[in-house]
């Protein structure tokens, strides 16, 4: 997913640029309504589970392989404006240090990766659990959910401004082919680690709180 640089148009990339900046100024002014003394140090540790799982890939099919994104985990944990944050911290330490993915290319990625994720994963999340599927259950199956729908906005980038030669039926068929693949990968970490911390310390996890994005009744069963 980490787009590299030269893969989209400067003009697209600026404009994602835009959309990222926006969307994280967004998030710094939502993230003071979920953070705390109690939580701020969980957010921390989110993203440095984040980037270290991301750190393992495991392969997918035909040579490729895939890496937790985390949006959707991210946000379940600490919110979704702090975990969209999270997640773009990662990106952006991924690209400067470790150039995982390029700098012109980092809107793009914060785009998909961080807030595409979370916009799509967190109120699925929420859906599901107020159908009463269980925290860890409806976590893990919008993430999954997340990943695909991740990869359907990088397709619209690379729509408005690819600078490859494919034709956007084959980028479409392989983006949301290999990434329905890695979403089971997705969803089977977020599940798994979800349900490890709500059946200890359910108060450490944000989803289900009446709180964010409108209030939702449901059970902290993992």
């Amino acid at each position: 997913m980490h787009a590299p640089d030269g893969f989209i148009d400067v003009p697209v990339s600026i404009a994602a640029g835009v959309v990222a900046v926006g969307g994280v100024a967004l998030c710094l002014r939502g993230a003071r309504r979920e953070l705390d003394d109690r939580t701020a140090p969980l957010a921390g540790l989110v993203a440095v589970y984040v980037f270290a799982v991301q750190m393992l890939n495991f392969p997918v099919a035909g040579g490729t392989s895939g890496h937790l994104l985390g949006g959707t985990l991210a946000a379940v944990l600490v919110g979704p404006f702090t975990g969209a944050l999270c997640v773009s911290v990662v990106l952006l330490v991924q690209a400067v240090l470790f150039a995982d993915g390029g700098l012109t290319a980092l809107g793009v990625n914060i785009s998909t990766m961080a807030l595409a994720t979370v916009l799509i994963g967190y109120p699925l999340a929420r859906l599901l659990l107020k159908a009463r599927l269980g925290t860890a259950l409806a976590a893990g199956l919008a993430a999954g959910v997340s990943v695909v729908g991740a990869s359907l906005v990088f397709v619209l980038f690379y729509a408005l401004g690819g600078t490859t030669d494919v034709d956007l039926a084959r980028v479409t068929g392989a983006m949301v082919g290999v990434h329905a693949l890695i979403g089971i990968g997705e969803g089977l970490i977020t599940a798994l680690t979800v349900g490890a911390i709500a059946s200890t310390r359910p108060d450490l996890v944000h989803l289900g709180r009446p709180a964010a994005w409108g209030p939702v009744s449901a059970s902290w069963k993992a």
